[in-house]
């Protein structure tokens, strides 16, 4: 069974991840299982780009095939803002600090919502050097007012053309229309092809 290094510390992204692969012939691994391990240096300015910066770091430290991702929010009023920028929006990685920093610029702009898309990109870099890459986009709008209690990061704030934010669904609900859903569907396919 091919062993598989989830490259991320993100607890709530490696449910989905983990949901999204276990009909696969794999085994996940977490980072944890490595010890402490350094942090790798996402200074690209595109999501594949610190996606394959994760993925290879992590792949050379721990011996076994990688797979990272880079997501965020692009908010149409806030010119694309957070972007590759969203985990440190506020300057830190702090889910409710950057929700807050989200909320005061869409007031400085007197926008109660405005346009916007999750993107995510995921690179698997294999032992041998070859790399898969999926990407997948979920689009809604975002709001100053937060609801629901699931989910992570900008969730509370990103609501469906249903009405509903990201944080209101179950974790098999966010899956099937959330840009990392989209993304880890097309992962695993083009993974069941190439171990098959």
């Amino acid at each position: 069974m091919k062993k598989i290094v989830v490259a991320t510390k993100n607890e709530g992204k490696v449910k989905e991840i983990l949901a999204a692969f276990q009909k696969l012939p794999v085994e996940l691994l977490t980072l944890k299982e490595f010890g402490s391990l350094p942090e790798a240096v996402e200074d690209a300015d595109t999501f594949e780009g610190n996606a394959r910066i994760k993925a290879r770091f992590y792949a050379e430290r721990t011996g076994c095939a990688c797979l990272a991702d880079d997501s965020g929010l692009e908010v149409e009023v806030l010119g694309g803002a957070p972007g590759v920028h969203s985990a440190r929006y506020s300057g830190r990685h702090d889910d409710a600090a950057n929700n807050e920093k989200l909320v005061a610029e869409l007031q400085k702009r007197g926008a109660v919502e405005s346009a916007a898309a999750f993107r995510c990109v995921l690179v698997l870099h294999d032992a041998d050097g070859t790399e898969l890459i999926s990407e997948g986009t979920c689009v809604g709008r975002v709001r100053q007012e937060s609801r629901g209690a699931g989910g992570f990061g900008y969730d509370p704030y990103f609501y469906l053309a249903s009405g509903k934010s990201l944080a209101e669904l179950t974790v098999s609900e966010k899956q099937a229309v959330s840009h990392r859903g989209a993304a880890l569907r097309l992962m695993a396919a083009q993974m069941k092809e190439r171990l098959t």
